[in-house]
This record gives structure tokens, C-alpha cells and sequence, in this order.
């Protein structure tokens, strides 16, 4: 899952200019409104509400607003009803793409997506096109925090993890999806700190493209997350160290 490590590097670096946008506050209180909805307003009893929280919290996002997105969730106060939606795509040079909505109105999402992609080299897909070529995972990010990331990386793997990459001193455990909340709690009982843990959609055979059009491939899902109904995208590109390096430096 070598690619995928690249791929969230871009990721994180992306993160936070979208950030700035101040497009971000609305995206996760969806995810808190949806999650609330799903599974109750007790981050307790809720694993996924507890982790989308987190991340609200790492994204600096007010208390308040927290608290208001939940609330309209559990139905103390009144909001739009949110649809989950997933749609495939393909996109320059044949690359894969599972685009994750979460939206009040579904005409204007797909028509929405459907622009963005012709615009940019990409085509909307039929359902189960592209999914195929996608698993569901667990993910944690972490940092070693001064500790050797490869022993780390050992260590993680003897507390339940399928798997873990290594790039510098960041470190991406995958788990099955349901073993996701197994291995975040023993990572809470070791105190080992991480940085996010969410369930991803991530290729099962990564592809491999130039520079030109791995850059459109980026454009591309950058313009996509933009877009208001958007929570996540994802692509099956494989980024080596290589075509990492001359996407950074251009």
C-alpha cells in the first residue's frame, strides 16, 4: 500500500488549503449530523461519532458548532435531511475514482459531479464500474513521536494491524473495518498517540501513471472536494518517490 502512503501524503499537505477555504467545518458537521443520526449523540457509544469529533476538534472547529451538528442529528434541532451517496468515475488516463457525497439534494450533487469531470478529463462511471478495485480499510495515521518507525511499525502489527506503512517518520496502520475500534482502543491503552482513525476506501491493485496526468488526476479530485456535497474522494494511483518529488516541486 505503498502508493496509498504517497497519495496521503498529497492528502494531508492538501488538508490543510482546504482548511483555509474554511469549507471544512461544513463538511465534518455533516459527518457529525450523519453519525448522530446513525448511531445516537453518545461519542460514547458511538465509534464513529467519537472519531469524526476528533477530527473536528483536530480541525479546530468550534464547540458550538459541534455540538449544534449532533443536535441536528439526533432531532433537537431542525435541519436538513443528509443522503449518503457514493458515485464512480474514471478519470484521466484511466485512473479510478469513488466519489463519497453526503447531500440534501441529490440532482444538484450528480449534476454538480457530472460538470466537474467533463471539465477536467473525467467521466462518471455506472455503479460497480470502478468499486470493484476498491476495499474498505481501517485507518490510523500516526507519527513515531522520536521512536524508530519501523520497530513501531512491528509493534503495531503484534496489537492487530493487517498492515502498516512506513514514509519518514509517518505511519499508516490498516485494519480490517471491523477491527478498527479493536486496535484504536489498545493503541489508547498503550498511550500511543495518533492523529486520525477513520475507515477509507483504498485500491486493492494501484495504477501507476506519468506526471502529466497523475497532476490532472490531482487537479481533478481537488476540484471535486471543493464542491460543497463532496466528504471524500478517492483514486486507485500508485505515487512513487519519483513522481512525488516533481509534483512538490512544481
Amino acid at each position: 500500500m505503498s502508493g496509498h502512503s504517497k497519495w496521503a501524503t498529497i492528502k494531508r499537505k492538501k488538508g490543510a488549503a482546504d482548511a483555509k477555504r474554511g469549507q471544512v467545518f461544513t463538511k465534518i458537521g455533516r459527518e457529525l449530523t450523519l453519525a448522530a443520526r446513525s448511531g445516537g449523540g453518545d461519542p460514547d457509544g458511538n465509534i464513529t461519532l467519537r472519531m469524526i469529533m476528533t477530527k473536528a476538534r483536530a480541525a479546530n472547529m468550534p464547540k458550538d458548532n459541534i455540538e449544534r451538528a449532533i443536535k441536528r442529528g439526533t432531532g433537537e434541532l431542525e435541519g436538513a435531511q443528509l443522503e449518503e451517496a457514493i458515485y464512480e468515475a474514471i478519470g484521466p488516463g484511466g485512473s479510478a475514482l469513488m466519489i463519497l457525497t453526503l447531500s440534501d439534494n441529490r440532482n444538484r450533487t450528480v449534476a454538480e459531479v457530472r460538470a466537474a469531470l467533463n471539465r477536467h478529463g473525467g467521466n462518471m462511471g455506472q455503479s460497480g464500474s470502478v468499486g470493484w478495485m476498491f476495499d474498505y480499510k481501517g485507518v490510523i495515521t500516526l507519527e513515531a513521536g522520536g521512536r524508530d518507525p519501523d520497530e513501531l511499525a512491528l509493534e503495531l502489527i503484534d496489537y492487530g494491524a493487517e498492515d502498516v506503512t512506513v514514509d519518514g517518520s509517518t505511519l499508516e496502520v490498516y485494519t480490517p473495518p471491523n477491527d478498527l475500534q479493536k486496535v484504536q482502543q489498545t493503541l489508547d491503552q498503550k498511550k500511543i498517540a495518533y492523529e486520525s482513525a477513520e475507515l477509507q476506501m483504498i485500491a486493492k491493485n494501484p495504477v501507476e501513471l506519468g506526471v502529466d496526468v497523475t497532476a490532472s488526476t490531482l487537479r481533478l479530485v481537488e476540484v471535486l472536494e471543493e464542491l460543497d456535497d463532496i466528504q471524500r474522494v478517492y483514486t486507485n494511483l500508485e505515487i512513487s518517490d519519483a513522481v512525488l518529488q516533481q509534483l512538490e516541486s512544481a
